[in-house]
């Protein structure tokens, strides 16, 4: 699932399950709303991603390389490491500033309900 959010200087696109090839159907659509708002800040909240192939990554490069031929800059919030990985094998992490402050609501509950320094149980 693909959510988009706007304000006046911001895109926030949130995604949640996978983004990979069975998901490609919607990709175009969700590329041209977001390329439509012509907005300088693109920001992927990747916080709920559970698995993130090439085609994932490919549909984040392009929201990416559209921001920056218009002078914009997208940030990537709450990616894991696999999908960071996964970007870079593409050549393509570069293109993206990485949140590294972003703490997810998701680990913070999660955090909350443990013991310090304990993990959470599963």
């Amino acid at each position: 699932m693909i959510e988009i959010a706007t304000s006046s200087t911001t895109t926030t696109l949130v995604v949640a399950g996978d983004l990979d090839l069975a998901e490609r159907e919607q990709f175009p659509e969700v590329t041209a709303r977001v390329v439509g708002l012509r907005r300088q800040l693109l920001v992927i909240d990747m916080c709920r991603v559970t698995f993130m192939d090439s085609t994932g990554a490919a549909f984040l490069i392009s929201l990416a390389d559209a921001g920056r031929r218009r002078g914009g800059a997208t940030v990537l919030r709450g990616a894991a490491d696999r999908d960071l990985f996964v970007l870079e094998i593409c050549g393509a992490l570069e293109l993206f500033r990485i949140d590294p402050d972003h703490r997810c609501e998701l680990d913070a509950g999660a955090q909350a309900d443990s013991p310090a320094g304990a993990p959470a149980p599963a």
